[in-house]
């Protein structure tokens, strides 16, 4: 691949470190599950409006099926979204992230794809790589950082990931242009192998740590990881969130974040950020469908975007993927529990304007 070695603006650099709000951009269909476009840029609009700091797109909560031959909508749907970012034109710097997939030379194809419509990072996916060993795994993510920033993705293995050492993430974590790590496999031991590599690596004030962490977003934020490093000791937060959980109730996701953002300095942490942490933690457990092993994660967003009217259903690209049994009797539950924790009135005043009427 031509050309030199993008990297992130200062503006950008300085805004992904202080912490960010970005959601994991959904896919809208029609019932004939085709790219439903004026539902798509509302989406977008949305995010926007909500105050996010960016969006990620083409990734899992976009669904990894526009990659199909004959569905083809990566570059539409990623397009789609960057147009409406760059109309919205936000008075603050706005990361556009697009998701890579697949083998070393569909990542960079993509990569290609999302630096011509003026993506600013790529969030590398390690999933369908199975067959891959971590050496492996590491040239290809230095290949796809010689053309643009990466930001790395540690995803369950319930989900399609897999385990990694902790030299994985050492040697990931000294990569030139890694610009952050999102650490998303719902488990503690795991997240504390990626800080900790991040912490060891030279590059430590080079690297943002996201959470993915769908299971304990509000206590990932709070967290401050302290490590004894060559005979001194370093301190490293996660300071924002790269989540599909964020794709809805974004507005009450911006305040959370700029609300924990002010309080960080305390000494002591409130013992209601405890449970607002089991709030948020139980209200996406309605949404991403832990008790059917995540079948109906993606529908489960939609769900909540349809009734806020910014979609129209929660059709998927596979007909197989829909909302589990129970699963909308959940969402009922979470909403009459924590009616503080929605942005459906948010939502409601701007809708007309996000839909174009």
């Amino acid at each position: 691949m031509g050309g030199s070695r993008r990297t992130l603006s200062p503006a950008l650099a300085e805004a992904l470190h202080d912490g960010l709000v970005i959601p994991a951009h959904p896919l809208a269909l029609d019932a004939d599950r085709k790219l439903d476009e004026r539902r798509q840029r509302a989406l977008t609009r949305y995010y926007a409006a909500s105050g996010a700091g960016g969006m990620a797109v083409g990734v899992h909560s976009t669904q990894f099926e526009i990659r199909e031959r004959g569905v083809d909508l990566y570059e539409p749907v990623l397009r789609l979204a960057a147009e409406e970012a760059e109309k919205a034109g936000p008075d603050r710097p706005f990361l556009k992230v697009a998701g890579l997939c697949g083998p070393t030379e569909q990542a960079l194809e993509e990569a290609a794809i999302a630096a011509g419509l003026g993506y600013d990072a790529g969030l590398l996916s390690m999933g369908g790589l199975s067959g891959w060993s971590e050496k492996d795994l590491l040239k290809r993510t230095e290949a796809v950082a010689a053309f643009m920033p990466v930001i790395g993705f540690y995803l369950q293995p319930s989900v399609g990931g897999r385990t990694f050492s902790f030299e994985f993430w050492r040697a990931f974590a000294d990569i030139p242009n890694v610009v952050a790590i999102k650490m998303a496999p719902f488990n503690r031991y795991q997240t504390l192998d990626v800080a900790r590599a991040v912490c060891s690596s030279g590059r430590r004030d080079e690297i943002a740590l996201y959470t993915g962490n769908d299971d304990n977003i509000v206590g990932d934020l709070l967290t401050t990881y302290r490590f004894a490093v060559d005979g001194g000791i370093v301190e490293k937060r996660i300071v924002g969130g790269l989540l599909g959980h964020w794709a809805v109730w974004t507005r009450k996701a911006v305040e959370l974040l700029e609300e924990i953002k002010r309080c960080r300095g305390e000494s002591h942490i409130r013992r209601d950020w405890l449970t607002r942490n089991v709030e948020t933690t139980d209200a996406n457990a309605a949404f991403f469908d832990p008790a059917n092993g995540f079948a109906g994660c993606i529908p489960g967003i939609h769900e909540v975007l349809r009734r806020q009217g910014l979609l129209a259903g929660t059709w998927c690209l596979n007909p197989h993927e829909a909302l589990s049994a129970g699963q909308a009797e959940e969402i009922d539950r979470v909403y009459r529990a924590y009616p503080h924790l929605n942005d459906d009135a948010f939502v409601k005043d701007h809708l007309r304007e996000w839909l174009g009427e």
